[in-house]
């Protein structure tokens, strides 16, 4: 397995493991249309996102996308990890944790991370149990959100 961050030529499979996950968590058929767009222009900015792409046999099989939020509070980054998805015939094999980990020291790398969080749907145990196998813990935080159609 080789993890590596993800360049604009794999826009194409980034695309499809986020219309797949979409579906599967959320039962949400995304506009590939408008999701490539997304993915294209996250590839194309490093300041808006990057990818980090777990490879077998130099195909993509696992994905997870990081954005930025800047803490006052802390000085420094979090993280956000995003668009989390591992092909079914490819989970529990380590590509998820491989992925995290290489994140875990790009951010003590980069030296002004000052933490790495994620949400996730609350029925998803299965996802929640990865996640605490990693080290990471339930929030305090409730999320809370407005959704705003595109102008």
């Amino acid at each position: 397995m080789k993890i590596r961050a993800a360049n604009t030529s794999d826009s194409a499979a980034i695309a499809r493991f986020n219309a797949a996950m979409a579906l599967e968590s959320e039962d949400v058929n995304l506009d590939m249309d408008v999701l490539t767009a997304g993915v294209e222009a996250a590839l194309a900015d490093t300041g808006r996102a990057f990818y980090l792409l777990s490879e077998v046999d130099g195909a993509p099989v696992g994905q997870l996308m990081v954005t930025y939020e800047w803490s006052d509070w802390r000085n420094g980054w979090i993280w956000w990890i995003q668009s989390v998805y591992v092909e079914p015939e490819h989970r529990r094999k380590g590509v998820y944790r491989g992925l995290y980990r290489r994140l875990e020291q790009m951010a003590a790398d980069a030296g002004n991370v000052r933490g790495i969080r994620l949400y996730v749907m609350r029925d998803n145990h299965v996802a929640k149990r990865t996640y605490e196998s990693l080290g990471m813990h339930h929030s305090e935080y409730d999320l809370y959100e407005t959704e705003l159609e595109p102008s």
